[in-house]
């Protein structure tokens, strides 16, 4: 391109724009030369008048048209032209006086109605309406001729005559399900209510009504069309039309507002707070439906899980600059760099010819402290999924403590009132020494000047590579051992030292450790040897691990395990925290089984939008920690997940609300003994589709529960004697683990008690007598009698009613539920 003194400028692309006009449309403009020198965006006339615009100039202004639509317009400013594109609306107040979004606001309410609203002083912030033309008006508003009217008198009195329609079934069902919705319009005022029949199939004969329905369901529709959405929101378009319409001039009313004559109070159009801030624009990226108090009460999970979505934390790093945190999320970064940096994480060298450099990525959290206090992390991370086996990894298994393990330490803690201590080590994964040569391209935003072509090679693990959780671990079993601890062969993750009069035992969860002992002196002097090896925190007397709060009271002797705060917020993720509470996991009325999966598209496209299988890992995480009574419904639902059907769902949505009802349950360790008990049982096929039954079992210290389990077994079993007989040895292997774990922690057992309920299994196990109705059990299930035989195990009779694992294996009463959790240590 030349300019007017010969100097050329280069034209680097060609493509296509688009320019978000005042009234919410889009122009496209074809073949548009990108010249980035150019200080000016031109627009040629001659090319618009090429492809059929019409330009207009009079008086110093202009505008461009193409049939109806005014596509710009703009004043002449010198010799030149100037028009300008709105820039995207950020905040609903930057933009209160723009007529076109006013316009979308009242739910695209005509240019008559919007006059008569700013001559009764509703719109105080404009000054005149004069808006173009709205395409999604168009759209939306589309009719068929009207019938001839004929002259009415409105009533004079509320509900003296009340027009109401039913309108459905609407093709495209709503996110709730809904098809259809209903309209009722007072003619006037307020006494006695008049029916007046109409002909059937004559809705010329109720034209309020009718007419009323076609009027929210064209706004409905162009709200929907302007903002973009799919036909799934038109419940909430026609709600927020309905409340819209109630707050504009009607004709029949001599241009009142209804709500004003309904209540007769003053609507004001500025009241930011119910107008205004609630009807969003959909550039704010959130949901364009009012939701106030006035509109139908009705359950709508999306908006919900639109305000969940919306947790305050940066998605990268750009997001990160122009948050209203930047400064806090900066100091992350630098707070990061700098422990990375500290640990000769890496050294910047060029890329060795034939490797390739990982990428990375910010990650921003935000972590609630014990103390209710806030801290904001970032953490730097590599792409872990660029890496190939066996050239940029080998081994990748890492362990971490078993639940049942920080349970049974609880119990020993209660018990013997030791000192609990909690340490969290920071940027763990950074401790680990690698073995392959691994590069990775430089930080985003901390990118070295004048070495921007050199890569990081890695010399420590890094967040996000394969290998960092089992590199740190073994950097950290390599430590303890130097340091004189055992590491037991029950769980690779519990280490323990033994002293004259005391004991140390440490459990780890990948960065998080529980210290435990009966000497303070010997703990602190633990954790300065950690300290002095690892970036450590401490974290004091322990208060929380893995989301349970500890609760401990030393006075009485008590020890807490609670995860009502995590119940809390599994409960807000799924819109249950307003829902009516039962009383028992399972209702005796679910009789679940996999011919209720869905038969039709439409039931297999419903179900596919429900979150079921995320349900299902959220209670299973309740499940697994402090919550056995829940063992078994959940064990039941979870065999549905590759195709659930709504009968499951409603299952899924009860054991929620017994969790609502339930909500302070937790495990209470009393400290009475260090006695390890088992009690087991089974029912008989109990499964409805595979005839398989389930084996349920529950091993209590001190009468609390440290492991359970409600498990479907491999086999089909041909009696109820075969049935108790295979849960047994399944129970007695849990038992020689758990006697051989107390055994290393020197909290040895004198004999193995495990409680059944069938006399017939007991039998069996004790006597190998041949029979023609035992001959078919397999010899691995035989392995009972040898615990028995070498009094491993010592199997006991109990009464069923006292059996506390009967609410592992079905559905119970809520007398029998109460007997159950007490009797196990799961108290309110």
């Amino acid at each position: 391109m030349y300019l007017a003194d010969d100097s050329a400028l280069d034209v680097v692309g060609l493509g296509d724009v688009r320019i978000s006009l005042p009234n919410g449309s889009v122009w496209l403009l074809e073949k548009v030369r990108h010249i980035p020198d150019l200080r000016r965006n031109l627009i040629s006339v001659g090319q618009l008048d090429d492809e059929g615009h019409a330009i207009l100039f009079v008086g110093g202004t202009w505008k461009v048209t193409k049939g109806a639509r005014v596509l710009a317009r703009g004043k002449k400013t010198g010799t030149l032209h100037m028009t300008s594109c709105p820039r995207d609306t950020i905040a609903v107040a930057d933009a209160s006086t723009d007529i076109s979004l006013w316009h979308r606001r009242l739910g695209h309410m005509s240019e008559k109605g919007m006059k008569m609203l700013l001559s009764k002083g509703k719109l105080p912030e404009l000054k005149s309406i004069d808006f173009d033309m709205c395409e999604s008006c168009i759209l939306g508003k589309q009719k068929k001729v009207s019938f001839l009217k004929t002259g009415r008198t409105p009533k004079a009195e509320k509900l003296e005559l009340v027009h109401t329609d039913l309108w459905g079934p609407s093709p495209i069902a709503s996110l709730g399900g809904s098809r259809y919705y209903i309209t009722f319009i007072d003619d006037s005022s307020r006494k006695g209510i008049k029916m007046e029949k109409t002909i059937p199939r004559t809705p010329q004969q109720n034209g309020v009504a009718e007419r009323m329905n076609r009027t929210l369901n064209e706004r409905a529709r162009s709200m929907r069309l302007h903002a973009g959405l799919p036909k799934t929101f038109w419940v909430d378009a026609v709600s927020t039309a309905a409340y819209l319409k109630n707050r504009r001039p009607s004709v029949p009313m001599e241009f009142r507002l209804p709500k004003e004559v309904w209540s007769g109070k003053e609507v004001m159009y500025k009241d930011r707070s119910s107008v205004v801030s609630d009807v969003i624009e959909i550039d704010q990226k959130k949901s364009e439906f009012v939701n106030l108090d006035e509109l139908t009460k009705r359950y709508s999970p999306v908006l919900n899980y639109l305000l969940l979505t919306d947790g305050g934390e940066p998605e990268c790093y750009d997001e990160a600059l122009q948050d209203e945190n930047s400064s806090k999320w900066e100091l992350a970064m630098k707070d990061e760099m700098d422990s990375l940096l500290g640990n000769q994480t890496w050294e910047l060298t060029e890329l060795p010819v034939g490797k390739k450099a990982l990428h990375n990525k910010w990650v921003y959290r935000i972590k609630n402290e014990h103390d209710g206090s806030k801290r904001y992390k970032a953490i730097l991370v590599v792409k872990g999924f660029q890496q190939k086996e066996g050239i940029d990894y080998t081994e990748i298994f890492s362990p971490v403590v078993k639940m049942s393990t920080i349970r049974l330490v609880l119990g020993m803690v209660a018990a013997e009132n030791l000192h609990l201590e909690q340490l969290d080590v920071k940027t763990a994964f950074l401790h680990g020494d690698l073995e392959e040569d691994l590069y990775m391209i430089q930080p985003e935003g901390f990118i070295v000047q004048e070495k921007e072509n050199l890569v990081c090679k890695l010399r420590k693990s890094l967040y996000g590579l394969k290998q960092a959780p089992r590199q740190w671990y073994k950097k950290f079993d390599n430590f303890m051992h130097r340091i004189g601890f055992k590491r037991c062969e029950a769980d690779h993750c519990c280490y323990v030292k033994s002293f004259d009069n005391s004991y140390i035992i440490l459990l780890l969860y990948v960065d998080d450790m529980l210290i435990v002992g009966s000497d303070i002196e010997k703990i602190n002097n633990l954790k300065k040897q950690l300290s002095k090896q690892f970036a450590m925190k401490d974290l004091g007397a322990a208060k929380q691990i893995l989301g349970m709060r500890i609760i401990r009271d030393k006075t009485n002797g008590t020890l807490k395990l609670s995860q009502s705060e995590y119940v809390k917020k599994v409960l807000s993720r799924f819109n249950m925290n307003e829902a009516k509470p039962v009383s028992t996991p399972l209702g005796s009325h679910f009789k679940l089984s996999k011919e209720q999966s869905p038969k039709t598209e439409e039931e297999r496209d419903h179900m596919s939008k429900v979150p079921y299988v995320s349900a299902i890992g959220s209670l299973m995480y309740a499940m697994v920690c402090t919550r056995p009574d829940i063992a078994h419904v959940v064990g039941v639902v979870s065999r549905f997940m590759s195709r659930p059907r709504k009968q499951h769902w409603e299952t899924v949505k009860w054991i929620l609300r017994y969790l609502k009802g339930s909500l302070d349950t937790c495990l209470c360790f009393t400290g009475a003994s260090l006695k390890l008990q088992g009690y087991v049982d089974a029912d008989f096929t109990g499964d409805i589709d595979s005839r398989k039954s389930t084996t349920r079992f529950v091993f209590t210290l001190g009468g609390t529960a440290i492991s359970w389990a409600s498990n479907l077994q491999k086999i089909v079993t041909l009696s109820t004697t075969e049935v108790e007989y295979v849960a047994a040895i399944e129970v007695g292997k849990e038992m020689i683990w758990l006697h051989g774990f107390l055994d290393e922690l020197g909290k040895k057992q004198e004999m193995g008690i495990l409680h059944s309920d069938s006399r017939s299994a007991i039998f069996l196990a004790k006597n190998s007598a041949f029979h023609s109705k035992s001959k078919h059990i397999q010899t691995k299930y035989h392995f009972i009698r040898y615990l028995v035989e070498d009094k491993l195990v010592i199997l006991e009779k109990i009464c069923g009613s006292k059996n506390p694992t009967d609410m592992l294996t079905k559905g119970v009463t809520i007398e029998k539920l109460k007997l159950c959790t007490a009797s196990i240590g799961l108290l309110a």
